[in-house]
């Protein structure tokens, strides 16, 4: 039986990631019951703290274990903490210090969503990959350019280290576990018991590209700005470095190092967008959409609109404007 920690940390805490892990890992407990077996998990919430309150002010957590009575643990889950990052990562050090000692002494460690952030300060993400929620990707990659994001997965594994993306993807992290420590057939059992997608590996589908602009480099932003008002046209990278008096190879490298993209992938990622909130809303044909955001080749579109988003952009429609795929 393996013992699991699910981590209370101090401040605004998702209780959704804590209630629901408890709850499933606790599930899987009855299910192999039923089937004559041994629990699979020993569960517990663990914290600094026997009371401690949401700093959202409307809930308090009880820790049923406090860090210093656990001595050996075998799994530790570390929720997604909503204060200001630097709060949130200040007052719980200490949380961070125990997970280190834990890895150390056999443990693994799962993050949900921005929990990512605690998991990252320990150093145990470095050189690995990581993700998290989507939207917080830009201030990740900025606070630990050592960890490998990988924005647009579900989850990662890595040297008894798992981290999963945005909001409710921790659920298939969950299974993953379960899968793991109980098998596929409780695996599977678990995902239709909490109507959960099993096997579910990307979360590009769900991503809003939103311009990347928390630097301070004008002659970058400038760029960005003539991009996002010029998609619908054949843009040429020379042609922006002219623009802002730059050379090409300097606007390549100050355009990178500020947005984490080429600006070749900006531009594609820009249209892209454009053609997604067309998808969405309007009962526009794909070619339709496609000439509108500045394509004129059928396969080099559906090629890149899938590349980012996981989904062909005739599924992409299916998938998000109901009206459209009903006609």
């Amino acid at each position: 039986m393996r013992h699991v920690s699910i981590l209370i940390p101090r401040g605004h805490t998702s209780l959704v990631n804590i209630a629901g892990a408890h709850q499933i890992f606790s599930q899987v407990n009855g299910i192999a019951q039923q089937m004559g077996k041994g629990p699979v998990f020993d569960v517990h919430l663990v914290g600094l703290e026997k009371e401690i309150p949401q700093s959202s002010g409307f809930f308090t957590s009880s820790p049923d274990l406090l860090v210093s009575e656990v001595d050996k643990t075998d799994l530790i889950i570390i929720p997604a903490i909503h204060d200001d990052t630097e709060t949130g990562l200040k007052q719980n050090k200490e949380l961070g210090s125990w997970v280190i000692d834990q890895y150390k002494n056999g443990a693994e460690v799962a993050s949900f969503c921005i929990g990512a952030f605690l998991l990252a300060s320990t150093g145990l993400l470095d050189g690995k990959q990581c993700a998290t929620h989507w939207l917080h990707a830009g201030k990740f990659r900025e606070m630990f350019p050592q960890v490998d994001l990988v924005d647009d997965k579900i989850m990662t594994s890595e040297d008894g280290i798992y981290t999963s993306g945005g909001a409710y993807s921790f659920l298939n992290l969950i299974l993953h576990l379960i899968e793991k420590y109980a098998g596929r057939e409780m695996a599977i059992f678990i995902s239709k018991a909490f109507s959960i997608d099993i096997d579910r590996n990307s979360q590009s589908a769900f991503m809003i590209f939103q311009g990347q602009k928390d630097h301070e480099d004008k002659e970058v932003i400038a760029v960005q700005d003539f991009i996002e008002n010029n998609y619908e046209n054949t843009i040429r990278v020379d042609e922006l470095a002219e623009k802002v008096a730059l050379s090409r190879r300097t606007l390549e490298r100050r355009f990178k190092k500020a947005t984490s993209n080429t600006v070749s992938e900006y531009i594609q990622r820009v249209k892209v967008e454009a053609a997604k909130r067309d998808l969405e809303t309007s009962r526009k044909n794909v070619n339709e959409v496609m000439y509108q955001v500045g394509y004129s080749d059928t396969k080099s579109f559906r090629n890149t609109f899938k590349k980012i988003t996981g989904l062909t952009p005739i599924d992409y429609r299916n998938k998000f404007n109901h009206e459209a795929a009903v006609a």
